[in-house]
């Protein structure tokens, strides 16, 4: 029988959650259990899992509450259709993109957030959870509970974040290696470092144009944290992926030469393109309104690359001068699959933004999002736990960077 969608209206799910579930219960038709997932759940292991549907999307089932519905109406609150609150539009390019829930017509009340799978566009991925924060247990947490999870991760206090897992492409045995969180828990700060570095070793060198990309996200994530205050984030994770395939992993440092000046393997030289657009062609077009700056509203050309390091034209969000800059450049709007990305400048720790052409690849081969949301509340304040672990997490990667 094929698997039929569902999609289940958010309080049918709450109801479905809290209605009995069976003794044994029946994966949905032509669903598989996630074949890459790192850490977290897994379905055959835990009463609840994760599985990825036939359409390429990732079945995420429900917790029990209080847990599943948080989750759930985390997910539902930032990508509400009517959501008009700036901050939460930002926050849904650090998450995965989010389809409702879905419930099988086999088993209705077995109910499942529908989620982008981030892994699906990579042909090697190389994936890591780690958990962030300083406390892996929320408030409302009881004393038995902080005491089991204190116990788990002594450091995670001072460190501020726990490696959960990881799965690594080894090009020299063209094999993956995996470390699961007892890998994690047994690092402590002196050995941070070396742990992590291991995520970015492919057997053969250290990926260093995957650490600096991943850096630049980290950073991304942080300005977000940095001018919120509503939401409070505990237990939950950064998703890195990055492209484990030797040729496909070519095309990073290609770019990454590119920046410098050097030639591609043409010989042409490729545009350094940092959106100061009085001084580079974008698409073959010269900028209209390199004489005219003061055309932008939002700031100036030279601006851009201090304050911009991730624009994307998904889930509609658009600065709309750098639209404007685009609109004007091309002579044309801006194709809803072409979209902007930001490298990171090692030198100068800035972002540099490159628009995909028609010939290379559409998505970048480096990511991380969010994920996990069992355990967001709302706040008053800064999320000051989460960034202490971001900026900690950002301190060891710039480490490996340098080494």
């Amino acid at each position: 029988m094929a698997t039929e969608d569902r999609v289940v209206d958010s309080s049918l799910a709450v109801d479905a959650l809290e209605a009995d579930r069976p003794a044994v219960e029946q994966r949905p038709s032509e669903c598989v259990p996630l074949p890459h997932q790192v850490a977290g759940h897994k379905y055959g292991i835990s009463k609840v899992g994760i599985l990825q549907h036939p359409d390429g999307t990732v079945l995420k089932q429900l917790q029990p509450p209080p847990r599943g519905p948080c989750e759930m109406h985390f997910y539902t609150q930032v990508y509400a259709q009517d959501c008009t609150d700036p901050q939460l539009l930002a926050l849904q390019q650090h998450l995965p993109r989010y389809y409702g829930t879905w419930a099988s017509s086999e088993s209705p009340n077995e109910v499942y957030l529908k989620l982008e799978d981030v892994t699906r566009r990579f042909t090697r991925p190389c994936i890591m959870d780690v958990k962030i924060g300083r406390k892996s247990y929320d408030p409302f947490a009881s004393r038995e509970k902080r005491e089991e999870q204190i116990r788990k991760y002594p450091p995670m206090e001072e460190v501020g974040f726990l490696l959960l897992g990881m799965r690594v492409f080894q090009v020299n045995s063209e094999s993956y290696i995996s470390r699961d969180q007892f890998y994690g828990r047994s690092l402590r700060k002196e050995t941070l470092k070396t742990g992590l570095a291991q995520f970015f070793h492919n057997g053969v060198e250290l990926r260093k144009d995957a650490v600096s990309l991943s850096i630049c996200k980290v950073r991304d994530i942080l300005r977000w944290f940095e001018g919120q205050k509503q939401l409070h984030f505990y237990a939950s994770s950064l998703l890195f992926v990055y492209e484990g395939s030797p040729h496909l992993a070519n095309r990073i440092k290609w770019r990454e030469n590119a920046q410098t000046g050097q030639e591609n393997e043409q010989g042409e030289p490729e545009c350094n393109n940092n959106i100061h657009l009085a001084n580079c062609k974008l698409w073959g077009h010269r900028c209209s309104l390199a004489s005219q700056r003061s055309a932008c509203s939002w700031l100036n050309c030279s601006d851009l690359p201090q304050d911009i390091h991730h624009v994307r034209h998904k889930n509609g969000i658009w600065p709309h001068s750098l639209h404007y800059h685009l609109e004007q450049a091309n002579g044309k709007g801006v194709n809803s699959e072409e979209d902007i990305r930001v490298d990171d400048d090692k030198s100068t720790g800035l972002g540099k933004a490159r628009l995909r052409d028609g010939i290379g690849e559409k998505e970048e081969d480096v990511d991380v999002r969010m994920i996990d949301f069992a355990h967001v509340f709302p706040g008053d304040s800064p999320d000051e736990d989460y960034m202490y672990g971001l900026r900690n997490l950002l301190s060891v990667l710039e480490q490996i960077l340098k080494n």
